[in-house]
């Protein structure tokens, strides 16, 4: 599968935000974004005027690498979003939201969306009693996610459990991360998505 492999840092440059995809380090002055705010690339300090379609593309571009799915997965989102009932801006970040490695990422288990969809793939969690690797798995009320017993020690997670107090846990989920566990406690709604999306500029973009 294609996958970005170039350094990350210069996805939120490019974006004009930070996008958090290098885990504890977007929190510190080591943070790229930091020492350089513009747009990677010799023209990247200067000013540019955006068409509409420009802006709409942009974050159409940041929701999609800031969640780390590919393009043609994301229009499979966008389509099933738009079938739902209900705001489709709305229903396509509520999706997102509810991936397995989102939530794992939410939950305080790794650094990173990046970071928690590798895990997944590598059987290191339970949910519902059950293995799973699929990091594009929908959960839903009620899931209870858990760190499998022979991967508790891994050094990332410990580390993650360190971080998480620094992005928080959205309400929709419960962290207990003495027990390495977590619970899905309702679907998320928009106010827990904290970070600043324009979904309607999205909808825009694909509505044409």
């Amino acid at each position: 599968m294609a996958r970005y492999t170039q350094a990350k840092c210069k996805l939120c440059r490019r974006e004009g935000q930070k996008l958090f995809l290098k885990g504890d380090r977007c929190y510190t002055d080591k943070c790229a974004y930091e020492k350089r705010p513009y747009a990677p690339g010799h023209s990247g300090r200067m000013r540019k005027k955006m068409s509409d379609y420009a802006i709409q593309l942009r974050e159409k571009q940041k929701v999609r690498r800031m969640y780390g799915v590919l393009e043609g997965q994301f229009r499979k989102y966008y389509e099933r979003a738009d079938a739902m009932k209900g705001v489709t801006g709305h229903n396509l970040l509520f999706l997102l939201e509810r991936r397995l490695d989102n939530v794992i990422y939410r939950l305080g288990f790794a650094n990173s969306r990046d970071q928690a969809r590798q895990m997944v793939r590598h059987g290191m969690f339970v949910m519902n009693g059950r293995r799973v690797s699929i990091p594009s798995m929908m959960v839903k009320p009620g899931d209870a996610i858990e760190v499998r017993e022979e991967s508790r020690k891994v050094p990332v997670i410990m580390e993650a459990q360190e971080v998480i107090a620094r992005r928080g846990c959205p309400e929709w989920l419960e962290s207990d991360g003495a027990n390495f566990k977590g619970t899905v406690k309702a679907l998320p709604s928009r106010e827990d998505i904290q970070f600043p999306i324009n979904e309607q500029l999205i909808v825009e973009l694909y509505s044409k």
